[in-house]
């Protein structure tokens, strides 16, 4: 046999289409090992290391002409995940690899020179798709516990080039490698609530943020407790659910080759530094990867600063604050990435960060403070549901205030209140659209006759409207209220503290 066809997968964003590694054997006066079908450089380096791996595991590597052609042509293939398919190829074709069913196998890993198998980028995005294909999949050791993640995929984990070719040959099977086990996570794992003394509106406003999925803006001071109020937020968060938790690992997949199982278990808290650029935000790259906001998929997106951050950085939360997806565009490749985030943002109400100050007096001008301010755009403030003031304790309160609640008594309260959205809607009311909003907000005539005189008066737009009116519904599902009244409404415009006002 001096032709064999060896399946594979390559990635494009969280897609990984199906890619035929053909292998051809031919006499020729010189010996030669070509790769054509758009390889990158990582890709055309695998010549090397597959004729080491080869030799080292103890197989012929055959002196003649080689030509390996990864199909689709027009599909750009990168990385070292092709090793592992190209050496199967070329035993296959020599006749050292003997399996009548190698169709029903599909393969992904990078080879060492000494034939030993490295984890690869991606797993459970290809997985996904092998399971579609109906093949079994062979992985490294570590990549296939990504990929056992996968129901119904028949998995197997290998550490060299030469348990596959006995696991092909019939001669050792390869063990099955099966999902890890659910388990309950303590919330003792996580930064409490009752940590924060005093704060009680802010608190608040953790816990209806946490309840009905809305982003939050907190402005204040330094050291009033910003910071960790975002960081206890996943504290009082419901609990992953597999499909929720299937989507973050494939993510996670796609950047690292290494990761805990108990970090796949939690929801996702980001912060990125104020200095990251947009790429480094939303993803990108010549071979698209996922950014901080697809990292923080139904997770946190903490950011800290928030006017410190560039002005375009900031612009390109827009789209998927409203869509939950990113759409990344290069030359050759295009790429969607989720981005479900629940944005938590913290800001000084002044450069110098003592305006309003109890004890310190600022040192800002008025034009400067606007200037400050209007580094965050009208149409981001826009998107954003929850604004609220965090001022500074005097330090009797420090001093003598109890601790707060426990995140787990909080974190009871937002369960309930995520049950009833979800036996209304089916979803977050975060993410309700305005037509879904006429039918299920259920508000009395009074409170929206007092939302529409509010808005006039405040001059808000439509996009505040809605975004008033879905606060309004969560914290009536907080007071399990089956309509929205008027105190919700009133309640809801307190928190939504105006920026321009200086």
């Amino acid at each position: 046999m001096t032709l064999a066809v060896v399946y594979s997968r390559a990635l494009t964003g969280m897609n990984a289409p199906i890619v035929e590694v053909e292998v051809h054997l031919s006499r020729a006066t010189l010996p030669a090992f070509n790769i054509v079908g758009l390889p990158d450089t990582e890709v055309k380096e695998s010549r090397d290391r597959v004729r080491a791996a080869i030799i080292q595991s103890g197989f012929d590597f055959p002196i003649c002409k080689i030509t390996v052609n990864l199909a689709p042509a027009e599909l750009p293939k990168d990385s070292g995940r092709f090793d592992l398919p190209i050496a199967l190829g070329i035993l296959s074709a020599s006749g050292q690899v003997k399996c009548e069913d190698l169709s029903n196998y599909e393969f992904a890993g990078e080879l060492a020179l000494s034939g030993l198998l490295r984890p690869v980028r991606g797993a459970l995005c290809m997985a996904r798709q092998t399971k579609l294909s109906g093949r079994h999949f062979i992985l490294p050791q570590e990549s296939a516990t990504w990929a056992s993640w996968v129901d119904d995929l028949t998995v197997y984990g290998a550490t060299t080039l030469n348990s596959v070719v006995a696991h092909l040959n019939g001669f050792e099977l390869l063990p099955k490698v099966e999902p890890p086990q659910q388990i309950d996570l303590p919330l003792s794992n996580l930064p409490d609530l009752c940590d924060i003394k005093g704060q009680h509106t802010a608190r608040f406003a953790l816990e209806l943020a946490a309840a009905g999925g809305h982003s939050l803006l907190m402005m204040g001071p330094p050291g009033t407790g910003k910071s960790m109020l975002a960081q206890r937020l996943p504290s009082i968060l419901p609990p992953l659910t597999t499909e929720e938790m299937l989507d973050n690992a494939a993510l996670s997949s796609l950047v690292n080759t290494h990761i805990k199982d108990y970090d796949l278990r939690v929801r996702p808290f980001r912060s990125p530094h104020h200095s990251a650029s947009s790429a480094a935000l939303v993803g990108g790259g010549s071979d698209p990867k996922p950014g901080e906001i697809s990292l923080a998929n139904n997770g946190v997106l903490f950011l800290d600063e928030l006017p410190e951050f560039d002005r375009k950085v900031l612009e390109v939360l827009r789209e998927p604050l409203e869509s939950g997806e990113i759409h990344i565009s290069r030359a050759s490749r295009q790429a969607v990435f989720p981005a479900k985030f629940q944005l938590v943002a913290a800001m000084n109400p002044c450069p110098c960060g003592f305006l309003g100050h109890a004890t310190r007096s600022c040192r800002c001008s008025a034009d400067s403070v606007m200037r400050y301010r209007q580094k965050i755009s009208g149409p981001l403030l826009d998107r954003i549901d929850l604004i609220i003031e965090v001022p500074n304790l005097p330090q009797t309160d420090l001093t003598n205030i109890q601790a707060g609640e426990k995140s787990s008594i909080v974190r009871e309260r937002v369960l309930l209140a995520r049950e009833r959205q979800y036996a209304r809607q089916g979803k977050t009311n975060a993410v309700l659209s305005p037509t879904e909003l006429d039918d299920l907000a259920m508000i009395k005539q009074d409170a929206r006759e007092t939302l529409g005189g509010l808005l006039d008066k405040l001059n808000l737009s439509a996009r505040s409207f809605h975004r008033l009116l879905r606060v309004a519904r969560t914290l009536a599902d907080l007071s399990n209220d089956e309509c929205v009244e008027r105190q919700h409404v009133l309640r809801a415009i307190s928190f939504r503290r105006i920026l321009d006002n200086v």
